[in-house]
């Protein structure tokens, strides 16, 4: 740690934020504005209730105001705070996920029993618990160190705990959240050094529980035979699929355009939430596409590389912290890219920073305060400053 504080020691090279990592997040915010209004017009309109255009823009402004809100009071905290408190976070994650268990207090959409309503927004305890899940699991990680290579002493604590948790999601239902906090849970306990035969048996064990989930849940099995096959039922089990399908293929290389969108006009299911994507391939093509997926991706190897940096300074908390946000922000544009193009079943997962939705965006950008906030004490440490 000494040679990279030497070796960086008051530099100017060093600037005090991530400029680079901030302008992808504000691109992806502006254009998150402008698609949450593109698809969101006719379904605005239609609505007797609503019959306004602006509707959900005006509702995605706000959101997008609290959470930038939210995310400034987030980078504030040190991260040696969320260390302390990386178990009562936890708890506090767990007891939101309880209480909108409780009818009253949660609120039912389409079947499911995923939101808390705080007036100024739906609260979602399964996107916090995503946030609390690579805080606690960072921290569990480093405290359990020495204890890795042993499974009752160094992994079974931490997997009763994502049971816990995952019973809790399973009875909202949101399969999809279930598989991202795995997903986060998992490759920061990797990162931090377990046993390689005691993961690849949980890893082995995760995927058994999944399939027995998919085989013995009746609407999970009818997502994946519509999935495997979106075009044998078109306008039963396949009917989202394919409809995001057709307006891939619209799409073709430049789109047909801002506001030119077929698809969104009550034939694409969530066009401004689940399948937002779908709606940017149509109207910006394969190469809007890989512009949106290259601001996500140099996202996630910011967060990886910020992680990289951490450990060099010897700060392997911080280090587990910044990689998880990766794998989590990461793994769930992939899971929602990937249902979007028909590579995975259904799940219900929005894209991060993209997606019309309170709670999403309020945890996502605190999450990536908590990143920067990473970044910035591993520069002022760089330069010989104390965090």
């Amino acid at each position: 740690m000494n040679a990279v504080r030497r070796r960086y020691q008051h530099s100017t090279a060093i600037t005090v934020m991530d400029e680079a990592l901030m302008w992808a997040i504000a691109l992806l915010l502006s254009v998150s504005l402008v698609m949450v209004y593109s698809a969101s017009i006719a379904y605005a309109e239609a609505d007797p209730d609503i019959n306004n255009r602006y509707h959900y823009l005006f509702r995605h402004m706000v959101y997008m105001t609290i959470a930038l809100a939210g995310a400034g009071a987030t980078f504030l905290v040190p991260t040696a705070r969320w260390q302390h408190y990386a178990g009562e976070f936890f708890l506090l994650a767990c007891l939101l996920l309880i209480l909108v268990l409780i009818p009253g207090i949660g609120k039912v959409v389409n079947g499911s029993r995923r939101w808390i309503n705080l007036f100024l927004l739906n609260l979602q305890p399964s996107e916090v618990m995503k946030l609390a899940a690579a805080i606690y699991a960072a921290d569990y990680t480093v405290r359990k160190a020495a204890k890795l290579h042993s499974f009752r002493q160094g992994f079974l604590p931490i997997l009763v705990a994502i049971v816990f948790v995952a019973m809790l999601l399973l009875l909202e239902p949101d399969f999809g959240a279930l598989m991202v906090v795995m997903s986060i849970t998992m490759g920061i306990v990797f990162l931090g050094g377990i046993n390689m035969r005691i993961f690849a048996g949980l890893a082995g064990m995760a995927v058994v529980a999944i399939a027995l989930l998919i085989i013995t849940s009746p609407y999970r099995l009818k997502r994946v035979l519509g999935f495997l096959d979106p075009w044998d039922d078109p306008y039963g089990k396949g009917y989202q699929l394919s409809h995001s399908l057709i307006a891939i293929g619209r799409g073709e290389w430049f789109g047909v355009g801002l506001g030119g969108s077929v698809e969104k006009l009550f034939y694409l299911p969530e066009a401004h939430t689940d399948f937002i994507m779908a709606v940017i391939s149509e109207e910006f093509g394969f190469v809007g596409i890989c512009m949106v997926l290259g601001l996500y991706a140099w996202i996630v190897r910011r967060a990886f590389h910020i992680g990289t940096e951490a450990k060099k300074l010897e700060r392997y908390y911080q280090a587990l912290v910044a990689q998880g946000i990766g794998i989590w922000l990461g793994i769930q544009t992939f899971f929602n890219v990937g249902v979007n193009m028909g590579l995975l079943p259904t799940k219900g997962l929005t894209l991060p920073l993209m997606s019309f939705g309170g709670s999403a965006m309020l945890c996502n950008l605190a999450s990536l305060a908590v990143l920067l906030r990473v970044d910035y004490e591993n520069r002022r440490l760089m330069r010989g400053f104390k965090v």
